[in-house]
């Protein structure tokens, strides 16, 4: 049981795979975050816009993320809601990072695909 509600047998792997990226994701650990993606993992970024950034292949992605973290020490993001069906999952949620000094949040959505208990994509959208 997560969050109070039953999981599927077919979904558990897949949200066990979402929470621990998640988490690491939050730790800011791109290295660990790499352990936990494929060989041929692909991340579509949400900027620029209007169709954002493709990055594809672990060694990539684990390289755009450590840049990432570096530019963004205090990034932290905060799992609204998420669906599993069965190697998919939405995530929706809300980036919490300081701005000009004051508080600032953005709220979008994570498609993710796992494969063999692993992320094989990331495809992340934004509202505005």
């Amino acid at each position: 049981m997560i969050d109070g509600r039953s999981i599927r047998p077919e979904n558990y792997v897949t949200r066990k795979v979402i929470d621990s990226f998640n988490e690491v994701f939050n730790q800011h650990d791109a290295n660990r975050l790499g352990t936990l993606l494929t060989e041929d993992t692909v991340f579509e970024d949400t900027s620029p816009a209007p169709d954002g950034r493709r990055v594809e292949g672990k060694t990539n992605v684990v390289a755009f993320w450590q840049g990432w973290f570096a530019r963004n020490p205090d990034a932290r993001f905060e799992a609204e809601e998420i669906l599993v069906m069965g190697d998919r999952a939405i995530v929706r949620w809300i980036y919490h990072k300081m701005r000009d000094g004051r508080p600032w949040h953005l709220r979008g959505v994570d498609i993710f695909t796992v494969r063999e208990g692993k992320v094989a994509a990331k495809l992340a959208y934004v509202k505005g």
